[in-house]
């Protein structure tokens, strides 16, 4: 995947379109991601202990990575992402302005 936590990602599409946040994390396996503040739903928890609350809590779920564009740090614009070998290493890069991402 070309999301990597930590990264800031626009969403293109769905409820939350045009939103920005940072990426708490990525499953590969089901190409889904986490990203703060996007894709709020209302979790019921029951309270498992005497003493302990129960109530109606606020969560963040996946999100689809193709919904998803990485925020480019030095252009602040949302692109895709690139590739180029530099020394035998193969680091990210911002296909608009072609600036590394970390």
């Amino acid at each position: 995947m070309k999301i990597k936590k930590g990264d800031t990602v626009y969403v293109l599409s769905g409820n939350d379109k045009d939103k920005k946040g940072e990426v708490l994390e990525v499953m590969p396996k089901t190409e889904k991601v986490i990203v703060k503040g996007v894709n709020i739903r209302k979790k019921h928890i029951k309270p498992k202990k005497q003493g302990e609350e129960g109530g109606i809590i606020p969560i963040e779920c996946g999100i689809h990575a193709s919904k998803l564009n990485v925020v480019c740090p030095k252009c602040g614009k949302p692109t895709r992402i690139g590739y180029e070998i530099e020394k035998d290493e193969k680091v990210r890069i911002c296909r608009k302005c072609k600036a590394k991402i970390k």
